[in-house]
């Protein structure tokens, strides 16, 4: 029998408050493609799943918070949130990926529906959107992350105030990493581009009359694409690598 049930609603609001806030933005669970009834069931089986274990850091601090329950749920998903954020804003690091390779192997495609949200993107940037998001899937990568909110709870307790300024420093290290790592993955696609602009530009100089963009175009989308295919397995591994390290 519960003895304060009571206090057992409010610790299961108070969890729920953080991971609710994290799938809340989390990539792969909040795609406009899940409805948002999904979204809270799935975020109350996993904060009933993970109460038990967070139990002794919870509740304790939820007895005799009643006038302040209510900023402290507001906290709570704040910090979710931001766990939440650190994530996606790793996921999103893939359209700049598939921005920059589009523009460098010239596949000037016009933009299509996206896979996962409503908007408009191009073919490659929607492939390797879909294709980056179901590599950390197929790596559990959410159990990466449902770990380390279980872990937020001993050095973040509920009643800890939000510091907003270490949240926007964690957020931007986080855009930091995320722009160096995709860099580091469009690098070869920026160097087929420069060396083969170099050697059009040579090609044009040595025969002026002839229209060298028009013929170049489809050799470059080519080369570009056959760069792709040989390339993409190795770019996927690196990426779903690198998201450990950025996450902790």
């Amino acid at each position: 029998m519960i003895e304060d049930p009571e206090g057992v609603v409010l610790a299961l609001f108070a969890a729920f408050c953080r991971i609710g806030g994290c799938i809340l933005v989390l990539p792969g669970f909040s795609t406009a493609r899940i409805p948002t009834t999904i979204r809270v069931l799935l975020a109350l089986t996993v904060t009933i799943a993970l109460l038990p274990v967070m139990w002794d850091q919870i509740y304790p601090r939820i007895r005799g918070t009643a006038p302040d329950y209510l900023l402290l749920c507001l906290f709570e998903t704040l910090i979710g949130v931001v766990l939440g954020m650190i994530a996606r804003f790793y996921a999103l690091g893939l359209q700049f990926l598939g921005t920059v390779v589009t523009m460098m192997i010239g596949l000037n495609t016009p933009p299509a529906g996206d896979v996962l949200e409503d908007s408009a993107e191009g073919q490659l940037t929607n492939i390797l959107t879909f294709a980056g998001l179901m590599v950390l899937f197929m790596l559990d990568f959410h159990h990466q992350v449902f770990i380390a909110i279980a872990d937020t709870y001993r050095t973040l307790p509920p009643g800890t105030a939000f510091d907003a300024q270490k949240a926007l420093v964690s957020l931007t290290d986080t855009l930091s990493a995320t722009f160096y790592v995709m860099l580091r993955l469009a690098s070869p696609f920026i160097l087929f581009n420069v060396l083969f602009n170099l050697a059009i530009g040579f090609i044009n100089k040595l025969a002026p009359i002839v229209p060298v963009y028009f013929i170049s175009a489809p050799y470059m989308v080519m080369g570009g694409m056959i760069l792709f295919y040989l390339g993409v397995a190795a770019m996927l591994s690196l990426y779903a690598d690198a998201f450990g390290p950025i996450f902790r």
